[in-house]
C-alpha cells in the first residue's frame, strides 16, 4: 500500500484497535494466479507474535478454502470511515476535492485450526458481538441441532507478519484547514460523515 509518511500510523495499539472496532473485513488470498477475496468478522489475538494474529472461518464450499491450504500469503483489509472533502471547508479555496479514509493492512501465511480451536473462535465471535452477559444469545457447541453445522466450515489463523496502517486525515493541511473540515463533518447528518470528524479530532490528541 503506498503511504505517504503523514498518512502513516504505526501505533501498534492504535491499529489493533482500530481492527477491533471494524473486524468486519476482506481476506485476499492468490493461488495459482487466481485472486479471491472474502468479508469476513475477524478475531484478533493481540498477544501472538509481534503484530498479533487474526481468526476467522470460512464456508467449506468457498474456494477460498483451497487457498489456505495451499500456505500462501493473504491480506486482510480493514477499513473504517471515510469521507469527500470538499475544497469549500478549507481556509484558501484554491484546492482540489480529495478523500478522508482510514485503512489498516494485515499480512500472513493463514494456517487451518482445528475443532477445538474453530469452537473457541465461534465463542469468541459470539461473545464479542452478543455481548458477555445476559439476554445475548449464547454459542453452545454441544447442541444436537448445531454439531452437524460445525463440520461445514473451516476455521483458520492468521499471524501477522507485516502490519500496515494509513489514516488519511487532512495531516498535509494546515491546523486552520483541518478544524475546518472537522466542525462540517461533526455537522453533518450522515454518521459516517460524523465518525471521520471524530477520528480526525482523535488523530490531532494522538498527533500532540
Amino acid at each position: 500500500m503506498y503511504i505517504p509518511e503523514q498518512f502513516r500510523e504505526q501505533d501498534i495499539e492504535v491499529l489493533h484497535d482500530f481492527m477491533e472496532r471494524y473486524n468486519f473485513a476482506t481476506l485476499v488470498t492468490q493461488n495459482q494466479g487466481e485472486l479471491i477475496a472474502s468479508h469476513l468478522p475477524f478475531v484478533l489475538d493481540r498477544g501472538a507474535g509481534p503484530y498479533g494474529a487474526l481468526r476467522a472461518h470460512l464456508a467449506n464450499k468457498n474456494p477460498q478454502c483451497a487457498h489456505l491450504n495451499a500456505a500462501g500469503e493473504a491480506l486482510v483489509l480493514f477499513q473504517g470511515p471515510h469521507s469527500y472533502i470538499s475544497p469549500l471547508w478549507y481556509t484558501h479555496q484554491r484546492n482540489v476535492p480529495t478523500w478522508n479514509y482510514t485503512v489498516v493492512h494485515a499480512y500472513g501465511t493463514p494456517r487451518i485450526l482445528d475443532d477445538a480451536a474453530l469452537i473457541e473462535l465461534l465463542a469468541k465471535l459470539v461473545e464479542i458481538h452478543e455481548g458477555a452477559s445476559p439476554p445475548g444469545w449464547r454459542f453452545d457447541a454441544g447442541q444436537p441441532w448445531l454439531k452437524p453445522m460445525l463440520t461445514e466450515i473451516t476455521g483458520f489463523e492468521l499471524p501477522i507478519s507485516k502490519l500496515q496502517g494509513k489514516f488519511k486525515l487532512n495531516q498535509n493541511r494546515t491546523a486552520a484547514d483541518r478544524k475546518g473540515v472537522i466542525e462540517t463533518l461533526a455537522h453533518s447528518d450522515d454518521p459516517i460523515e460524523r465518525a471521520v470528524a471524530g477520528l480526525m479530532s482523535a488523530n490531532e490528541v494522538h498527533q500532540t
